[in-house]
């Protein structure tokens, strides 16, 4: 029995080690607890480090007007899901000596062999007592700030950002840890108009002592992205909890008194009510500046510092065989709005939208890569696959930047290739020793020649070279009859498929006249019914019709171009990238515009 349970234990032991084994890679990252502050204020500086093991803080962060203590470090471990995750708090106490505003430098932890940067923040300190957003939430009768029953705060490392700028936030809940919290929402609600908010991490918990009171806080991460330039409020954030509150047993006693009651000293002689009540905090004021003019053609909207990488393979094909293009944006900034790279020239090829995969490296995903894979097939014979151009806005060096991939060979074959003419079967003979030509004065080697002309007089029909030269005209007359009838055939086959064509054109255009189908289903239709007329019309296959062939061959307008090319995009979007990522640009095509178009297309 004492082998058995043993032998249970290690079971369990290596069960549990198993997820500690699979964690994920380390990441860092690192928050204020407070983006502005007054001269003698101490603000909070943590530094988290996640998905790996220990690793070598800092001893000394050195920024002129500011001091920075060390003041000890935490950790935390998390199992959901049969996976575990460990993190290491460090944290520091910063005491401002002087106002202004102060940049804290990336500063790089030593993980095994890895080294990891946290990010730049921004500290602005003034010379009065007041609090600029982000502080504590008090009010009117509210008890002193060591007595609260519960405060929230949102915590934002900087002040100013950019338009579509990536900015991590911290939402802090701490609940008196004299009170019992009985009951607490899973995430808080926060006011962000004009920002789009990613969902909230998981939250943590820890106890701080803060001004001589110990509190339960709740730790919340998440991301925001502003939508347009101005100054505009982040918050308030609040949270609904259930808390035991203590009776007052006197009238006109706030429930606060009761602490120094040693009847409520003594657990056995509490007397509590849960109460329902919501943590709030004050708003957050942040200045969003519009992204300057200039932009480059391939920016589509990233901001942040990226990083470019590409590759393809197949590098050997023939014409229209596809080249798979995998390219790898990584760095730190608004992902949402990281597109796939451009060919910088896309003369020969025809592409298909790509395919996006994000993989983040923080809790909030503002670190990370994102891999397209696209397809691009060359209509020509081309040397090498153009550079990939990537543009994203800098909001540090605020300036656009350009990333350019090197280009990448390629060998490219095939085409109309014209055949050589076979030579005749009686081109042996040309290959013969010719006779040596007799001299002239030469009566004898005549002689023997005439007498070989002559040695017969047999009919010509029962001469063997005679039927010899009729096979050429039979042959010539068995050609012809051949390639008539192969061109009667052809001619056949073409009016049958055209027959063919003409029957699935119409009985397309009257399936999207007569309802509204889906989304896949319309767009598949209606490209279908534009290959099948321009086929007709230009005597080629439909499959190889696409918006510029069709444009060309019935001479379309500007305006009827346009819709044509908006309706194979969102045709490859839904085919080759999943209905959802083509559910953007199906929604922004007029239907009845697209059906004025499609009946323009007619042979």
């Amino acid at each position: 029995m004492e082998r058995l349970s043993r032998h249970l234990l290690l079971v369990l032991c290596a069960l549990w080690l198993i997820p500690v084994a699979q964690a994920a890679s380390p990441s860092v990252t690192a928050v204020l607890s407070d983006s502005e502050a007054v001269v003698g204020q101490t603000v909070q500086l943590q530094i988290e480090v996640s998905g790996g093991g220990r690793g070598r803080p800092p001893a000394q962060v050195s920024v002129d007007g500011l001091q920075i203590r060390y003041t000890g470090e935490s950790t935390q471990m998390t199992m959901r899901n049969f996976s575990t995750s460990y993190s290491v708090t460090y944290n520091y106490t910063i005491l401002p000596e002087r106002t202004g505003r102060f940049v804290i430098p990336p500063q790089t932890i030593d993980i095994g062999v890895s080294k990891l940067r946290t990010p730049e923040l921004a500290l602005n300190v003034t010379g009065s007592g007041g609090r600029g957003a982000g502080g504590r939430s008090g009010g009117p009768g509210q008890p002193a700030q060591d007595e609260r029953l519960a405060f929230a705060e949102i915590v934002v490392p900087k002040q100013t950002a950019h338009v579509g700028e990536a900015v991590p936030i911290v939402v802090r809940i701490a609940f008196n840890a004299r009170i019992p919290t009985q009951a607490v929402e899973e995430k808080p609600e926060i006011a962000a108009q004009g920002f789009t908010l990613q969902t909230f991490e998981r939250r943590r918990q820890g106890q701080e002592n803060i001004n001589g009171q110990v509190y339960n806080v709740l730790t919340y991460k998440a991301a925001i992205t502003p939508t347009r330039a101005g100054k505009l409020d982040l918050g308030p954030a609040q949270i609904h909890a259930a808390m035991a509150i203590p009776r007052q047993r006197g009238g006109g006693r706030s429930p606060f008194d009761l602490f120094n009651d040693p009847f409520f000293r003594d657990p056995f002689g509490a007397i509590s009510e849960t109460q329902e009540i919501t943590v709030k905090s004050q708003p957050v004021t942040l200045e969003v500046k519009p992204l300057p003019t200039g932009a480059p053609s391939s920016f589509t909207g990233a901001v942040g510092t990226f990083t470019l990488g590409v590759e393809a393979n197949p590098k050997h094909v023939q014409l229209g065989d596809p080249v798979t293009v995998k390219a790898t944006v990584s760095g730190r900034g608004s992902f949402d709005r990281v597109s796939a790279p451009v060919l910088s020239d896309e003369q020969g090829w025809h592409k298909y939208p790509a395919s996006g995969n994000f993989k983040k490296d923080d809790e909030v995903g503002i670190s990370g890569s994102k891999t397209f894979e696209m397809v691009v097939s060359p209509n020509e014979k081309k040397t090498a696959l153009p550079p990939l151009l990537f543009s994203f806005f800098d909001p540090l060096k605020e300036k656009y930047t350009t990333l350019q991939s090197p280009a990448i060979l390629l060998a490219v074959e095939g085409g109309s290739v014209l055949a050589t003419t076979a030579p005749p079967a009686n081109s042996s003979s040309n290959s013969a020793t010719p006779a040596r030509a007799a001299p002239a004065n030469d009566l004898l080697p005549q002689l023997n020649t005439l007498s070989r002309g002559g040695e017969s007089f047999a009919p010509l029909f029962l001469r063997r070279d005679f039927w010899l030269l009729q096979l050429l005209p039979l042959a010539l007359v068995l050609a012809l009859a051949a390639w008539q009838w192969r061109r009667a055939r052809r001619a056949d086959l073409r009016a049958g498929r055209r027959a063919q064509w003409q029957r699935e054109a119409d009985e397309l255009v009257r399936k999207l006249r007569r309802g509204q189908p889906g989304e896949p289903d319309y767009f598949g239709s209606a490209s279908r019914v534009v290959q099948l007329r321009t086929a007709m019309k230009a005597d080629c296959e439909p499959g190889t019709v696409d918006a510029e062939s069709a444009t060309r061959v019935f001479s379309l307008d500007q305006e009827h171009a346009v819709r044509l090319r908006e309706l194979f995009a969102a045709n490859d979007e839904l085919r080759y990238s999943g209905s959802g990522n083509g559910a953007g640009r199906a929604v922004t095509i007029n239907r009845e515009a697209m059906m004025e178009t499609i009946e323009r297309l007619r042979s």
